[in-house]
């Protein structure tokens, strides 16, 4: 820009030639010039010191090294300021409490840096591709038929299903089952997809998550003998309207959080089954908004506490 403004060149010819509105470059110019002259050291420069001692930069988070580390190490592990701000008010008493949006200011922040470069490499975000095939299942139960109590979240033991593919030149899928009231994601990766495979990994998470009861899932094609799959796990399932993916939101929320670090067009097979049980592991320790800012580990273990209690009281 600096070379273009001493060839004299007019303000809505440099827009159009780095491809940004006139505004901006206004904007640009009377910010960072000095002197009626423009360069571009001298704007960094500027512009540098303006962020660094801005009065809201998050020094309220630098100041404190408790709540620093805490913050850092919970961003990393990519939970959000909000969720952040939430849990450390609600539960880390010993914390000094913070915004969210001082907790978005120290990310924008020079000392935020770090974290601003590991969140925007999650930010490669693409449409999803609609997978499998036209053959229809038979004897499926739609969504409509779901009773009201599981559309209401009332109980733990209600969930949601899917599957994560493989790019086209990779092998392997990732079974997806979360639970709706309390959003613990529980993951079994499959390399030779089969249906049985299909179901023992069904089995599996079922051993983990014995309260499972129902599944609203996709009309996917390994699903062919849900059946069965009923009769294995002793649940029932329900299924999405064709198309209708946010007829499980819950689950595909859950996805694009496993997608942050297995992205799309990703081979599966490359990763490892303990690679996965670690995802797992981070998915059900992210402070929720939902969940007052508890995790689902956190709840499904309070409920399973309390239910303890209740049998032991009936004795």
């Amino acid at each position: 820009m600096a070379i273009l403004r001493r060839k004299k060149y007019r303000l809505g010819d440099i827009a159009k030639t780095l491809k940004r509105s006139v505004s901006a470059i206004y904007d640009e110019l009377a910010r960072n010039e000095t002197r009626g002259r423009y360069g571009p050291i001298k704007a960094h420069h500027q512009a540098y010191v303006r962020r660094k001692y801005s009065k809201y930069q998050g020094m309220k988070i630098v100041k404190n090294p408790g709540l620093r580390e805490f913050v850092e190490k919970e961003l990393l592990n990519d939970q959000s300021p909000t969720n952040i701000s939430g849990r450390i008010k609600k539960h880390e008493k010993c914390l000094l409490p913070v915004s969210k949006n001082i907790v978005y200011k120290y990310i924008k922040s020079p000392y935020g840096r770090r974290i601003e470069h590991h969140r925007n490499k999650q930010k490669n975000r693409r449409r999803r591709r609609r997978r499998g095939s036209s053959k229809k299942l038979q004897g499926r139960t739609f969504i409509d038929k779901r009773p009201q109590y599981i559309n209401e979240r009332q109980r733990i033991g209600d969930a949601e299903a899917d599957f994560l593919v493989s790019g086209r030149s990779g092998k392997g899928i990732i079974l997806n089952i979360t639970g709706r009231k309390s959003r613990a994601a529980f993951l079994e990766q499959i390399i030779a997809v089969t249906i049985d495979n299909v179901h023992l990994s069904f089995k599996r998470i079922k051993k983990r998550f014995p309260e499972l009861k129902t599944i609203t899932t996709d009309n996917d094609l390994p699903l062919e003998r849900h059946k069965e799959l009923e009769k294995l796990l002793k649940i029932k399932i329900y299924f999405c309207h064709q198309y209708h993916s946010w007829e499980k939101g819950t689950v595909e929320n859950s996805n694009k959080y496993v997608r942050r670090d297995i992205p799309k067009g990703s081979d599966i097979s490359k990763y490892s089954k303990r690679f996965t049980r670690f995802l797992e592991r981070k998915l059900q320790r992210r402070y929720m908004n939902c969940l007052d800012h508890f995790t689902p580990a956190e709840m499904l273990e309070n409920h399973r506490k309390r239910k303890k209690r209740r049998s032991v009281k009936e004795k």
